[in-house]
């Protein structure tokens, strides 16, 4: 049995053991261990947005129990505190474990340069804890400072120190800058009191950012009322004031609270193997171009932990996600390849695709593409981006369910419009208003079922007539030539307002049409949308103007497959007829809403796609996309059943195994 063990549940490590589990699948000679203080996996770069209150602190939170679930990976909740080299042991609080392969992927935490009472009298920002801590005393100072009545004292507790002006200092800093406004007015206090400094021994911001980037992330946090001090030393951090130097001046300010973003350090047990193993730059192991020890090839490490000058540049690798996500393919096949002797090692070679900074939720800057060829983006686009790249993570780690979980948190039900969409798509308007839309919709179709069943579909051909009718319509219009009414005479009524209703009437005389061709494109041959009125525009109604889409490949299906065959359009008939009452019937009692929607959506683009359909009846489906994910759920028997449902699918193993289940 070899043994590997991944100490870290960070970007790297669930990386490094999921892609493990995925090429030892088959193999029961192998067992893979994660070691990790916390049950979860932590969003670090979103961290800021709980601390300044726009997202809930769950939504930065991946369970490790559903990310390795059903997989080959042993999730051990524990502190590593040494590692014996010699003996191959990791030893932990609560047990010791043998490895042939190990990786360090611990990650980081915050470093303090010496700098007096910055540890004991700062609040950091480089973990799940410490999220929650910051927002919880944001909060608590707003409602403290809201009953002082000496403004003095207000003031000086709504003072704010971010030290540090990298990616996390300036995302906090614009976090903060953001939420105060909301704050102020929740707790009646004037913004002119709060008080929000950026401060950095750094000549610019985010100096990793070109320069033109940077003195725009300057300019916005400045425009959102942050005072920024770059050239800036802090000296002393105590209970209630920072000490900086700046210009060999040394002055002492007034805080209420100072977050210290400054700077990171590997984590304990990497600075414990930084003094066995070659290491540089804050504890960071130096690694060979295949991410082993310069020390030991059993020895892997990865992200923060590793410092690694790729060839041909001159710096180490940047302590980013990118470069987690980078490495971790290359030590899961460096591994598997050592393990069975299967394929050559291969060289880290990473290529970085950009950096991007969030200042608040609606404004970002980014330099994206190419290692040769990089682009600065505009704010929508550079939060997109961010927001893209933070998706296409979470699909490798949880798939589809962490995606919907996290458009939920930082879209959906986004608050005070703090998304750079605004608060377009968030859920502003209680959904139970929409359930006597949802229950109006379900009668309609039941109508229309039920009127086609005493039509006859059940027991004769009906869609020769039905589709024939109306192809003529639209063709006397198309073309300007007559058409016998009684063909569409036969076309069976609908209560969908499918043009099969177009002519009316039993005389059989050439009916001349009087209509008119708005549009009739003609998309390159692979289908055409027409748009006509069935009169005279002049005198026309909404419910005189059809809309097709005409579908060759389709069509080819109905006049070859379906129309030739009596059976064949018996079948058809009653699948819909059946389909029909079932999903009016589902919508009426608001059950399997959201499937039902679905397919009440399926069964209109099918009556688009061959009949065509009044603008009188697109109504119906614009109140199936209204209700189709939870709108119109409120009084209805989803209220009870889906929940239950909900448990049971979640306990079965394929579901958990392949993310199916949805939080």
């Amino acid at each position: 049995m070899k043994n590997i063990v991944i100490l870290g549940a960070g970007y790297a490590g669930v990386l490094i053991a999921k892609k493990l589990s995925k090429k030892f699948k088959k193999n029961d000679t192998v067992n893979i261990t994660l070691i990790d203080k916390n049950p979860f996996h932590t969003m670090l770069t979103e961290l800021h947005e709980v601390a300044a209150g726009r997202v809930d602190e769950d939504s930065i939170k991946i369970s490790l129990a559903k990310m390795f679930a059903g997989r080959k990976v042993n999730v051990k909740l524990d502190t590593a505190v040494s590692v014996d080299y010699e003996s191959k042991t990791v030893k932990g609080v609560s047990g010791n474990y043998p490895y042939d392969y190990l990786v360090l992927a611990a990650g980081s935490k915050p470093t303090f340069y010496g700098v007096p009472g910055a540890e004991e009298n700062s609040y950091k920002l480089w973990s799940y804890d410490d999220a929650v801590i910051l927002k919880n005393r944001i909060l608590d100072v707003f409602r403290k400072a809201a009953r002082l009545s000496d403004e003095a004292d207000r003031r000086k507790l709504l003072t704010f120190y971010v030290v540090g002006a990298g990616f996390t200092g300036v995302e906090m800093a614009g976090e903060l800058a953001e939420y105060v406004p909301f704050l102020c007015e929740k707790f009646e206090i004037a913004r002119d009191e709060v008080t929000i400094v950026n401060v950095d021994a750094l000549s610019r911001v985010v100096p990793i950012l070109p320069e033109k980037l940077s003195q725009k992330a300057e300019r916005r946090l400045r425009k959102m009322g942050v005072e920024v001090m770059l050239g800036t030393n802090v000296c002393e951090i105590g209970k209630d004031f920072i000490e900086l130097k700046k210009d060999g001046n040394v002055i002492r300010k007034m805080a209420g609270t100072v977050i210290w973003t400054a700077g990171i350090e590997s984590a304990d047990i990497t600075a414990e193997a930084s003094k066995q193993l070659q290491s540089a730059g804050r504890g960071r192991i130096k690694t060979d171009a295949y991410c082993r020890s310069l020390d030991d090839e059993s020895v892997y490490v990865a992200g923060d932990n590793m410092f690694y000058i790729p060839e041909g540049e001159k710096d180490p690798v940047p302590q980013m996600v990118e470069n987690c996500e980078n490495c971790a393919k290359i030590i899961a096949h460096n591994i598997f390849a050592s393990v069975t002797g299967q394929g050559e090692l291969k060289e880290y070679k990473p290529k970085f695709h950009g950096v991007m900074v969030c200042i608040g939720g609606r404004f970002g800057v980014a330099r994206v593409g190419l290692p040769n060829r990089m682009i600065n983006l505009p704010s929508f686009f550079a939060m997109f981006t961010k927001h893209f790249i933070n998706i296409v993570y979470f699909a490798q780690v949880l798939g589809w369910n962490k995606i919907f979980s996290y458009l939920y948190h930082e879209i959906f039900t986004i608050r005070n419009r703090r998304s750079f969409v605004g608060g377009h798509f968030s859920n502003r308007t209680p959904s139970f208003l929409l359930m006597p839309l949802r229950v109006w919709l379900g009668a309609v179709w039941v109508f229309e079922g039920v009127m086609k069943a005493i039509e006859g579909w059940f027991t004769s051909p009906k869609l020769s007539a039905f589709f024939g009718g109306a192809n003529a319509w639209y063709e006397s219009i198309i073309n300007g030539v007559s058409t016998s009414a009684s063909t569409a005479a036969d076309a069976a009524t609908s209560a969908t307002g499918a043009v099969a209703d177009a002519v009316t009437g039993a005389t059989g005389a050439a009916v001349q049409s009087a209509g008119e061709v708005i549009f009739n494109i003609n998309w390159l041959g692979l289908f055409r949308t027409i748009f006509v009125c069935g009169t005279d525009p002049a005198a026309a109604t909404l419910g005189d103007y059809a809309f097709k889409l005409d579908i060759p490949l389709l069509n080819d299906f109905i006049n070859k497959l379906v129309l030739p065959n009596n059976g064949m359009q018996l079948f058809m008939q009653g699948f819909i007829v059946v389909a029909e009452i079932l999903i009016g019937l589902a919508m009426i009692g608001g059950l399997f809403t959201m499937p039902a929607s679905a397919f009440s959506l399926v069964l209109q683009l099918m009556f688009v796609s061959t009949t065509g359909l009044y603008l009188g009846t697109f109504w119906m489906i614009f109140a199936a996309v209204a209700v189709l994910i939870g709108g119109g759920r409120t009084l209805g028997l989803d209220y009870y059943v889906m929940p239950y449902l909900k448990k049971l699918w979640k306990r079965i193993p394929f579901v958990r195994k392949s993310y199916l289940y949805n939080d």
